[in-house]
């Protein structure tokens, strides 16, 4: 393909945010390869990008696994070319009280969500430090700062894959490489996680609001891997939540507590004996990017915006500050002189 498109990698791309950042990043001009299980929807994914006019190349894999992994990207170079772009992406979680969680199914959750993506920067990095170039994006989570209850496995994966992109950012600029890393913070969203996540709960579980559609997530992701930013945020939600957890975290244990246990179930949707889901096996068919919360869900983030335009922003301010003091000096200068 001619043009500025990249070869891009996105783990997880099926479904939710995968999903949609595959398809963004279509639209952009990239070529994608989908690393993910599901061979639905591989096939479905794949069949998009190549209707955006794209190559694509779709890998089942499961990212929990390394050798399959490393596969995985020695397969994308000899199909597409170099890898310019790795989205780590993958999760797998259990909606449950953890002493509801079996040993085997939060090392799963943990293999999958955090060890996925420590594989996954493995096999991006064995490729681009020989080149000095090269983009990796860890999609993460406001949960990487603050955990809730009934997703402990979730929230301690995103957790550790903060301290590890942490300490391994700090490792590529010791040695002055030319690959970028940098983490997306995202917020509740409507994805299909929610309908095929492993669950232990009466009743069938919810993002906790306000929820944002997986563009916004997918939009963000496009965008912190073409710009050089240490780490990306998205929504309102996510900031209070982590000035909320610098600030007061003895109030947000309490706070979280009280709002977060009943706010991610559905009441009107009982789950009975609870479900399996997709943690071992996944799920067959292919589920797109929404999950079942379109309603009432945001499909924009005015807080993303100013992060993207930070700059611009920042200029506009100092240039009405300017105003209003040239207004303020005038008026003291008509003031004296009349006086």
């Amino acid at each position: 393909m001619s043009g500025n498109g990249r070869v891009v990698v996105v783990t997880g791309g099926t479904a939710g945010v995968g999903r949609a950042a595959v398809r963004a990043f279509a639209r952009r001009g990239d070529d994608v390869a989908i690393l993910a299980r599901g061979e639905e929807g591989l096939e479905a994914a794949k069949g998009e990008v190549e209707a955006a006019g794209r190559r694509a190349l779709a890998i089942p894999t499961d990212v929990a696994d390394h050798g399959q992994v490393e596969a995985a990207a020695s397969r994308v170079e000899e199909a597409l070319g170099p890898i310019d772009v790795w989205v780590n992406n993958a999760m797998a979680t259990v909606f449950a009280p953890f002493w509801e969680i079996t040993p085997e199914e939060y090392e799963r959750a943990t293999r999958v969500t955090y060890l996925g993506q420590v594989w996954g920067t493995m096999a991006a990095l064995r490729r681009m430090r020989p080149r000095e170039r090269g983009t990796i994006v860890q999609v993460g989570s406001a949960l990487a700062y603050r955990g809730i209850p009934l997703q402990a496995p979730y929230c301690a994966a995103k957790h550790a894959v903060r301290g590890f992109t942490d300490a391994l950012r700090s490792e590529l600029i010791h040695e002055g490489s030319g690959v970028h890393l940098t983490m997306v913070q995202l917020p509740g969203l409507n994805t299909p996680q929610f309908e095929w996540g492993r669950a232990r709960l009466p009743h069938h579980p919810q993002p906790v609001p306000p929820v944002y559609q997986p563009e916004v997530a997918a939009e963000a992701i496009v965008w912190a891997s073409s710009h050089r930013r240490r780490e990306v945020t998205v929504g309102e939600s996510s900031v209070r939540t982590i000035l909320g957890q610098k600030v007061l975290p003895g109030l947000m244990d309490y706070h979280l507590a009280r709002v977060a246990w009943e706010g991610q179930e559905m009441k009107e949707l009982p789950l009975g004996n609870g479900r399996d889901g997709n943690l071992f096996d996944p799920v067959h068919g292919d589920h797109g990017a929404h999950g079942i919360f379109d309603e009432g869900s945001r499909d924009s983030s005015p807080q993303l915006q100013l992060v993207k335009h930070r700059w611009a922003v920042g200029a506009g301010v100092l240039a009405a500050a300017a105003v209003v003091l040239a207004r303020v000096a005038a008026s003291r200068a008509a003031r004296n002189g009349s006086g």
